[in-house]
């Protein structure tokens, strides 16, 4: 029996967690990404302009992330968004498609009751590490 291989990715090209957890864990080739919140790297604090501009920022550190553990944008198969206001879904939206621009993956949105360090979104996915070949199924 072969066993799993479970690796911790962390960058300082991102965000530190705020709290107990790993920027993301790699198990075999799934990518789990933490939730990123649009903060500062340096001074870890959120960045201004509200929503779209801190899922932009989170967007960015979560391409950082990725790219540490070999992926990128076009292998996530999962993202998820948290916002503390559905209402800025469209504006999120306009900046989420600059960096998902061919074979988006499946996605959730919802709005929360608060998030951490009063965020207006946060953005957690899970990836494939590795050569990913993308097939589309007809409708």
């Amino acid at each position: 029996m072969s066993g799993i291989i479970r690796k911790i990715i962390s960058t300082s090209k991102a965000p530190r967690p705020v709290a107990p957890y790993n920027q993301a864990v790699q198990l075999d080739n799934t990518l789990y990404v933490s939730g990123v919140l649009g903060l500062n790297k340096d001074t870890m604090k959120l960045v201004e302009g509200g929503a779209a501009a801190e899922a932009r920022e989170a967007l960015c550190s979560l391409g950082h992330i990725l790219e540490e553990a070999g992926s990128s944008y076009d292998n996530v198969v999962k993202s998820t968004i948290f916002l503390n206001n559905i209402d800025d879904f469209a504006a999120v939206n306009e900046v989420y498609k600059e960096f998902f621009t061919k074979n988006h993956p499946a996605r959730s949105t919802y709005q929360v009751g608060k998030l951490p360090l009063g965020a207006n979104v946060e953005i957690e996915v899970i990836a494939a590490v590795g050569n990913v070949t993308h097939v589309t199924s007809k409708i």
